[in-house]
């Protein structure tokens, strides 16, 4: 049977989206405020020596990651499960025996909230485990209870753009079960409204009695089908509307970030009644084409997309997850572009988030293990990770890119990440709702932009190329501030000129206030008005 809704129920968006998306947000809810943390619990932190990092480990490193500044952590799948990665759920209601017991997890989350952390945690519904009692059920038995929890056909078919098989043989009979990934998570039919009281179940359980913050739902775009399209189909949206609904009456400041991995103009039919927030990725490569290219190009006709289809501040910014080639990895190893990229990930608009280790330019490479890698802390037996044998080796470059070296490296990306961390807290223009305006500067090369709120603004200036840059100009021929003269206050870098003038029309024009750029270099200067 495959997951159909009889009636379809269309979102109600316009091309008026761009008018919508440049309102006053509504009341700020608390991830508008933070940057979020990435973290896969097996390769964070061993406490026992086992090789495997766990909740235990985890704990022992809240200081760290209070030190870094970030006020939010997403932890990738923390579930029962028999794989490495967690994807595949054999039990939604206990912690994967791995990473320690349910009740570790509760003083974790103690610890974390004493630190003014969130904790969001992965929800895999889109699959669960060939090995849960369910599905087991279900595959033995025809008439199970959980039959129609999944979905079947007695013909092989193929779902369209996967190249690896979708239907899976039953071997005991002519019979296929849909996993789209592979045979060993096969789908939930989301349709079955049995299968959708359960999804509840569960969020309450995580909301309530592990009293965690929030969800990213892993793989939202998948959820339903159209056909052998596996892409977007037509109950997702109705789907996640009540979903999310029911979130918010169990706990109203919950926050919910979705996984739909496809173009900005398919996302926007995601907005603006259902999840909180998705993960922009065609920005991520935006920035990461601007930091290894030297051009601004992409990075601003991709963000110029996003500010116009999404409203305010609704989406999370990233450069690389736990799916994908490390930064680091994807800059050739260039640490100034490593920093140039932190640069723009945490001066723009959007709630950003980072993969553990980015901040330590950790690299990495499919397979997907090889992404997921443990983190280095030290040059320690295995870098400070495990006494025993880590279940993954770790990078070769760890011997550098380890927190103990970088920390007393005042130079060093992992306190360059904190800096700006710190600055994006503390200068409210640069957080997730301001306004992004995009300055002329006469070459692709160098990208400035305004951000400004109601209390503060500020401009950022990158010179993306590998070439000092002197004295770069910067105009703008529309109003985006009042007429003024404003004092500038070198918030990152160096600043050479003092003030700034605006004219009667809102015009800046050939403004230079920086006399030299080095190569793939930055600086941050808030403007402040005169009074």
């Amino acid at each position: 049977m495959i997951r159909h809704l009889a009636v379809l129920v269309l979102l109600a968006l316009s091309l008026a989206r761009g008018a919508d998306s440049q309102q006053a947000p509504a009341p700020r809810e608390w991830w508008r405020d933070t940057v979020c943390y990435e973290i896969f619990v097996r390769s964070f932190q061993d406490s026992d020596g086992d090789g495997v990092g766990d909740l235990k480990g985890l704990i022992s490193r809240l200081p760290y990651l209070t030190d870094l500044g970030v006020g939010c952590l997403w932890l990738m799948p923390i579930a029962q499960s028999p794989s490495y990665h967690g994807y595949d759920v054999t039990n939604y209601y206990r912690i994967n025996r791995d990473y320690g017991s349910d009740e570790d997890f509760r003083q974790f989350m103690a610890e974390a909230h004493r630190r003014g952390i969130r904790v969001v945690v992965d929800l895999v519904l889109n699959h669960m485990s060939s090995e849960h009692p369910y599905f087991k059920s279900a595959l033995l038995d025809r008439e199970s209870p959980y039959r129609d929890w999944f979905l079947w056909s007695p013909t092989q078919r193929q779902s369209k753009g996967w190249s690896v098989p979708t239907w899976h043989k039953v071997e005991e009979r002519d019979e296929y079960y849909y996993g789209l990934f592979w045979r060993g998570m096969p789908d939930l039919n989301l349709a079955n409204p049995a299968v959708t009281e359960e999804a509840k179940k569960v969020a309450r359980y995580w909301l309530t009695e592990m009293n965690v913050d929030g969800f990213r739902l892993d793989a939202v775009g998948l959820f339903f089908e159209d056909g052998d399209n596996p892409r977007n189909g037509p109950g997702t949206h109705p789907w996640l509307r009540d979903y999310t609904s029911y979130i918010r009456q169990v706990k109203p400041a919950a926050f919910t970030v979705g996984e739909v991995w496809d173009s900005v103009e398919t996302m926007r039919a995601y907005y603006p009644d259902q999840l909180d927030a998705y993960f922009a990725f065609p920005l991520a490569d935006g920035v990461i084409d601007a930091a290894r290219k030297g051009s601004s190009r992409s990075l601003l006709f991709q963000l110029d997309q996003v500010q116009r289809s999404f409203p305010r501040g609704r989406y999370g910014s990233f450069l690389r997850n736990h799916d994908q080639t490390r930064t680091m990895t994807e800059l050739n190893g260039d640490g100034r572009r490593a920093k140039l990229a932190a640069t723009l990930l945490l001066t723009m608009p959007g709630v950003p988030f980072v993969y553990y280790g980015e901040e330590l330019g950790m690299t990495g490479a499919k397979p997907d293990p090889r992404l997921r890698t443990p983190m280095p802390w030290n040059r320690q037996t295995s870098m400070g990770f495990t006494t025993g044998l880590p279940w993954e080796p770790l990078q070769p470059d760890s011997l550098t890119a380890n927190v103990e070296a970088q920390s007393s490296d005042r130079g060093s990306l992992l306190n360059h990440y904190r800096a700006m961390i710190r600055l994006r807290g503390s200068l409210s223009a640069l957080g997730s709702t301001g306004d992004f305006v995009a300055l002329e500067t006469g070459s692709d090369h160098v990208l400035a932009y305004l951000r400004r709120d109601e209390k503060s603004a500020a401009v950022v200036i990158a010179n993306l190329s590998d070439r000092a840059v002197d004295g770069p100009k910067i105009s703008l021929a529309k109003s985006a501030l009042g007429r003024e003269n404003y004092s500038i206050r070198s918030a990152f870098g160096r600043a050479d000129a003092s003030s700034l003038r605006v004219s009667a029309e809102g015009r800046i024009e050939k403004w230079s206030p920086v006399a030299t750029m080095e190569p793939l270099s930055s600086v941050i200067l808030e403007i402040i008005p005169d009074r």
